[in-house]
């Protein structure tokens, strides 16, 4: 069993309040547009911390663009500019299409959602779980700061809850 505190967007504004949320994790995701390091360096001094680079990331930082891993017998790929079932970014769609995560995550439209995908399997028998924390940061147009925290287990996500942060 592994907790999961999964946000994105912050663009350099880390609220204190996510040390609270995810208190019980085991480890924290970041789905692109982080803004400063300082943010990931202040994640890391807690959790492990798993990250992808978004648009807005500095090019001189040595995050990934993509991360694909397997964890408690589920696939992850996060990427940053994903798109939304069944309007994938076109530099996804024919990798989604051919070789399916069982869970697939991405930031950038600062939009909230979590839904199956009703075309694609995953590795298991599952639909393709969609995951976009919405935006944790202040910069945007999101009325509210939001991010998930969700436990991996065994081949299945359990206990997927929204966290709302306030008022961007």
């Amino acid at each position: 069993m592994t907790r999961i505190g999964l946000l994105s967007d912050t663009h350099s504004y880390l609220d204190e309040q996510v040390f609270t949320h995810f208190d019980a994790c085991d480890e924290v995701w970041h789905a692109g547009d982080i803004g400063s390091p300082d943010v990931i360096d202040r994640l890391r001094a807690r959790w492990p911390v798993r990250l992808v680079c978004g648009n807005i990331d500095n090019e001189s930082v040595a995050w990934p663009a993509n991360q694909r891993f397997e964890l408690e017998g589920l696939t992850i790929w996060m990427t940053h500019i994903g798109g939304k079932p069944p309007r994938y970014n076109p530099a996804v769609r024919p990798t989604l299409q051919r070789n399916p995560p069982d869970i697939f995550i991405c930031g950038h439209s600062h939009i909230l959602s979590v839904m199956r995908d009703p075309t694609l399997r995953g590795h298991s028998t599952e639909r393709l779980l969609y995951l976009n924390p919405g935006a944790a940061g202040r910069t945007g147009f999101h009325q509210i700061r939001t991010c998930l925290r969700f436990t991996l287990d065994s081949g299945s996500v359990r206990d997927m809850q929204v966290i709302e942060l306030g008022k961007r």
